[in-house]
């Protein structure tokens, strides 16, 4: 297996590699960073949210529901996936799915008077 730069290092390294991307908004190369980095850890949701968000902003929609989709099965009261999800939904022009999602992350927000 060939070794690029978006795979070099350790997961620490890369996951401040995959931020430093993101910060520059050049989210197609966080996602590609990140991508590897979610399949060695799953299980943590700080860099498949920032995967999520890659995807968003680089308008690969379908990627980012996936990947919120997953985080929202395992931590239903993540607010900020809810949010995301809802607004992933919303960009695709699925309205009706997307308002459950955005009134839960309001609510999770404490953000009652959007109820």
């Amino acid at each position: 297996m060939d070794m690029t730069y978006y795979d070099h290092g350790t997961p620490a390294e890369r996951w401040e590699r995959a931020r430093m991307f993101f910060d520059a908004k050049d989210y197609a190369a966080a996602a590609r960073v990140l991508g590897k980095l979610v399949e060695e850890v799953p299980e943590q949701t700080g860099p498949r949210l920032l995967l999520a968000r890659s995807y968003y902003h680089s308008a690969q929609l379908r990627r980012a529901e996936a990947e919120l989709r997953i985080i929202v099965e395992r931590d239903p009261v993540e607010h900020y996936a809810r949010l995301m999800l809802g607004r992933t939904l919303e960009r695709q022009s699925r309205h009706e799915e997307a308002e459950p999602h955005l009134r839960l992350a309001s609510a999770l927000a404490g953000d009652f008077d959007e109820l």
